[in-house]
């Protein structure tokens, strides 16, 4: 099973993949090619992706049972002790590095302020 999704790709990718897959929602592409095959749509998608960002999930024989590729995103599948992991990039860094220790995050519930600043 192959699964590619295109998030902004021109309109004739999404043409060209219908040959081979079958397009369940829009950019969301389903089908079970051969490797040979996939391999060749994969290599068209991350050449005329142009401005866009694409995501290729297929099986394989591993702990996982599948495995995945991106195409220009932040977004990377990174090892993790024979694991595909999603590494995502910390967009909350710099902020948190700026706010003073002793003020919670927005959001926390009273119970979690009050355990966490002795009852208040």
């Amino acid at each position: 099973m192959t699964v590619i999704v295109l998030t902004n790709c021109p309109v004739g990718l999404r043409g060209f993949l219908t040959r081979w897959l079958l397009e369940i929602s829009p950019g969301v592409f389903l089908g079970a090619p051969s490797a040979r095959i996939r391999t060749v749509l994969w290599n068209e998608v991350r050449q005329y992706a142009g401005p866009g960002r694409a995501l290729l999930a297929y099986q394989t024989d591993n702990e996982q049972g599948y495995t995945f590729e991106t195409h220009d995103h932040a977004w990377h599948p990174a090892d993790h002790e024979g694991l595909t992991l999603i590494r995502r990039p910390n967009a909350d860094a710099p902020r948190a590095a700026q706010r003073p220790a002793d003020v919670p995050r927005q959001g926390w519930s009273k119970a979690s302020r009050r355990r966490r600043f002795g009852g208040r």
